[in-house]
Formats: C-alpha cells, sequence, structure tokens
C-alpha cells in the first residue's frame, strides 16, 4: 500500500511533503513527519497537526516543540533531572 504524502507549500516557493499516517503524539495534536521530496528520500522535519506550522524545533533528547502554538512532544527518556 502506498501512502499518498500532502503537499504543503513553505516560504520562497519550497514545497515539503507530510506523511499523515506517521506522526509522534503532542500535547495539543500529534506532529507529523515531513520529507523533503516526495520519494521520501531526505526527512526533512515535522508539521504541528495542532495548528499546521512546519516552525518546530527537536532537541537532542527527542522533544519537540512547536513555536507557533506550543503543541509539545514530551522526550524519548524523561525524568526530574533532565530538567
Amino acid at each position: 500500500m502506498t501512502v499518498e504524502l500532502d503537499p504543503v507549500e513553505r516560504g520562497a516557493g519550497e514545497t515539503v511533503y507530510v506523511d499523515r499516517t506517521d506522526a509522534e503524539r503532542g500535547s495539543e495534536g500529534p506532529f507529523f513527519v515531513v520529507y523533503a521530496t516526495p520519494e521520501r528520500t531526505e526527512r526533512w522535519g515535522f508539521l504541528c497537526g495542532h495548528c499546521e506550522s512546519t516552525d518546530n524545533a527537536m532537541d537532542t533528547m527527542g522533544r519537540i516543540e512547536c513555536n507557533a502554538c506550543g503543541n509539545l512532544r514530551k522526550p524519548d527518556e524523561w525524568d526530574a533531572a533532565h530538567e
């Protein structure tokens, strides 16, 4: 089964491709995996499923935060010592 990617226009005429079947759970909505090409050869980042923004940041522990709405995915390995 081939999954269709959703093309999303970014500034300056750049298009990225969202896989809405591949997501990470966020506090306000999912973060969908985004590719730079429709062939999925280069992973580009994430699209916030809450506000549809691609302006997201990911740290070395896997935490993803949407810079537009604050949607947050907790780190892969989290305990009180990490704060």
